[in-house]
């Protein structure tokens, strides 16, 4: 057998002598990791999907949306947004709770979900995440109300406009009715009474369809698709993971104390043998 060598019974031989080396750094592990537990400043965490807002009615080509799905994303980050929201609340810029909240900040784009965004906060209290979320929420709708606002004058306007040809086709409709007086005339009328009964299907048909895009399924303002969830623990911090990391420290420290602690002893006996020669 090499003496250079290690084998499992000489590691299980260092544990029986030195031991309480590991215990010891177990200990140390675990009175740090109850410290921290326990002294560390709690934090909760609020989950809010954002909906965006969309006018169904909008000129050929143009996104529905209020805002694309990339500018909320990127607004939801910036400083100026997120200080207003603060300011809202009335929180301190300068405040510990003001800075958690700008650098917990995650942001989840759903562009399949309607679009929405799922936005992540943290806070000092689970009714403070609450609110901060809320708030956010809150001031995007309040950002977004006046480029609604201007959609929804377009869309108006657009239904106007199918109103009012709508009624010139059929009152024009109604003319050629009553305007036939002879065979010839008669069959004049009634090639452009076909024409003007297909406009004015056409017409309606348009009409019916603006109205069910203004309806509460396609054109609604931004909000919170469902309500913030704020789970009832905190967290952070979190106690499993800091007891885990606890016992591979205190593993990997007691494992370097013992293996410490054999080389010394080793060389304390080489020493006291080559002196007894």
């Amino acid at each position: 057998m090499r003496r250079e060598e290690i084998y499992l019974v000489d590691l299980w031989h260092v544990f029986r002598r030195e031991w309480l080396w590991m215990l010891a750094a177990l200990v140390l592990a675990g009175a740090a990791a109850w410290t921290f537990t326990h002294t560390a400043k709690r934090q909760w965490e609020a989950s809010a999907w954002i909906q965006i807002g969309q006018v169904g009615v909008t000129p050929q080509g143009q996104d529905p949306k209020i805002e694309p799905l990339q500018r909320v994303l990127e607004r939801l980050q910036m400083a100026s947004f997120q200080n207003d929201v603060l300011a809202s609340l009335k929180i301190p810029l300068n405040s510990p709770e003001a800075g958690l909240y700008r650098k917990s900040v995650k942001l989840e784009p759903l562009p399949y979900a309607g679009p929405m965004v799922k936005v992540n906060f943290r806070a000092y209290s689970p009714d403070e995440a609450r609110q901060l979320a809320e708030a956010t929420v809150a001031w995007l709708h309040a950002v977004h109300a006046p480029l609604q606002a201007h959609a929804m004058t377009w869309a108006q306007q657009r239904v106007r406009q199918v109103d009012d040809d709508l009624r010139a086709a059929r009152a024009e409709r109604a003319q050629l009715a009553s305007a036939a007086t002879d065979r010839v005339s008669a069959g004049v009328s009634t090639v452009v009474l076909s024409t003007r009964n297909e406009e004015i299907r056409v017409l309606e048909a348009l009409r019916s369809d603006l109205e069910g895009k203004l309806g509460s399924a396609y054109t609604f303002e931004t909000s919170l698709a469902w309500p913030v969830y704020v789970p009832e623990h905190p967290v952070f911090p979190n106690v499993v993971l800091s007891w885990g990391m606890a016992l591979l420290l205190g593993l990997a420290l007691g494992a370097c104390l013992m293996s410490a602690r054999d080389a010394m002893r080793r060389r304390r006996l080489a020493a006291l043998s080559v002196a007894m020669r």
